[in-house]
């Protein structure tokens, strides 16, 4: 039963970093840092828009506008924190 929790905490985890990489790419792709006419940028960006945006998408409906600034990555962040936090620390003891 362990190996099913520690599965769920490494593809929460793994998911952290393709949404701080997500987000890493964004700023680069909107400062113009890295060459958008690329094709192996591009499909690296498109790969991570495809991978994030299903589950930034319902976040981004609920959160007020805030002009230019977009918080829906970092309130998802916490959602990951929040339910790796539950398992490890109430769901786990009850199951061993």
């Amino acid at each position: 039963m362990i190996a099913l929790f520690q599965t769920i905490d490494l593809a929460l985890n793994l998911y952290t970093w393709v949404l701080i990489g997500s987000a890493i790419f964004s700023w680069l792709y909107a400062f113009n840092v890295i060459n958008s006419s690329n094709q192996f940028v591009n499909s690296v960006g498109m790969f991570l828009f495809n991978v994030t945006e299903p589950v930034l998408r319902p976040i981004r409906r609920v959160l007020p506008n805030l002009g230019g600034i977009d918080i829906s990555p970092i309130v998802l962040l916490l959602i990951i924190f929040f339910i790796r936090s539950f398992m490890w620390n109430t769901i786990v003891p009850m199951v061993v």
